[in-house]
């Protein structure tokens, strides 16, 4: 997945929350019909099953609109009176209860079906938003391939409290992955603001440091005014040489990323500094280390949705444990195989997940 978050993942919406109906809900109604039918038409006495066609308008409205339900309403009630079914000779009584449960589920199933283009229609632009807020990676920026994966913890939305983007600047490629405060739709504002915030920084700032004084300063100035706002996040900055020799990286309160080399995943030390939107970056700048790169080297990356889901005995997901046998993947594949292999460890996450993967490809001759 390169950077579509949205594509391969399981919609977590049931078909009661929203998510179209299974197709044994749309069979269901018709199904029934044709089974009372055949039944009555094989049987050598009259059955009394005229009840159950009482049911089918209801389960109509489920899956279809007033048009179909009004069909399968009359079906019903020509089932009721013709001769050839015999069901029980159904008195008048019957047939009127039968036909305004049918014009009662006409009515409801036009109600619902204006609703459900409506909600159709805000998840639309929920997602149009949500996507210009975090927009798809391409699969290669400047020297550096890139993959990445996003399962938001709150269901029904693309965006929550994790945040990643690599962009290519007058000084190199530079990308970023972090945590803000809370999760879900709460945190989708400070994600805007510091991607934003990091999008302006990766144009003028000289390097990492200064980009992460920016988005420190972002988040100082959105929480200035707020009581006890406490508006902070985690992050991790990278910036690759011209060349994909060497990444500078600068950690604020986030782990440092994982180095995949020869089928293996090393943490890197990298010296971790405060957390953005303390203010702190004015007064001691976060510094960074530079590591250099080999040919065939990854630059994996986690936030604490992958670190810390547990199983249900409690162990952590080992990462740097099953990593190594993934490191022959391709960057997509490999974010893949760990989403996959976390929802083995851990079937019930949480939290929002967000993995990064980026394989720089040195430029022959630099």
């Amino acid at each position: 997945m390169r950077g579509r978050p949205w594509r391969h993942d399981r919609d977590r919406r049931s078909w009661l929350r929203g998510a179209p109906p299974p197709g044994w809900v749309r069979v269901l109604p018709a199904g029934l019909l044709a089974a009372v039918c055949a039944a009555t038409l094989l049987s050598p006495e009259p059955l009394d099953i005229g009840f159950l066609l009482g049911a089918i308008p209801p389960l109509a409205v489920l899956s279809y609109g007033p048009a179909a339900t009004a069909v399968l309403g009359g079906l019903v009630l020509v089932v009721l009176v013709a001769p050839a079914f015999r069901l029980d000779d159904p008195g008048s009584t019957d047939l009127l209860t039968v036909g305004f449960v049918a014009v009662l589920s006409v009515f409801v199933s036009f109600v619902r079906s204006h609703r459900d283009a409506q909600l159709v229609t805000e998840r639309a632009v929920a997602q149009v938003a949500q996507r210009a807020v975090v927009p798809p990676l391409p699969k290669q920026v400047g020297p550096v391939q890139c993959a990445g994966l996003y399962r938001a913890a709150q269901r029904g939305t693309l965006v929550g409290g994790d945040f990643f983007d690599v962009r290519a600047g007058p000084r190199g490629v530079r990308a970023v992955m972090g945590d803000v405060q809370g999760h879900g739709l709460s945190a989708v504002a400070t994600v805007a603001s510091l991607l934003g915030a990091f999008r302006e920084a990766v144009l003028d700032q000289p390097d990492p440091e200064s980009v992460a004084a920016r988005l420190d300063r972002r988040l100082v100035t959105d929480s200035a005014g707020v009581p006890h706002a406490e508006l902070f996040a985690t992050a991790v900055l990278l910036e690759f040489s011209a060349d994909a020799r060497a990444v500078r990286i600068v950690a604020c309160g986030h782990p440092g990323p994982l180095l995949l080399r020869r089928g293996k995943a090393v943490e890197l030390e990298i010296e971790p500094g405060a957390p953005l939107g303390l203010g702190l970056a004015e007064v001691a700048r976060p510094s960074g280390a530079t590591v250099p790169l080999r040919p065939g080297d990854r630059l994996f990356l986690a936030s604490d949705g992958v670190t810390e889901a547990r199983d249900t005995t409690g162990a952590f997901y080992p990462l740097t444990e099953r990593l190594g046998s993934f490191c022959d993947e391709e960057p997509a594949a490999l974010a893949e195989q760990v989403w996959a292999d976390l929802v083995r460890h851990c079937p019930d996450v949480r939290d929002d997940v967000t993995m990064l993967v980026l394989a720089p490809r040195a430029r022959d001759g630099a």
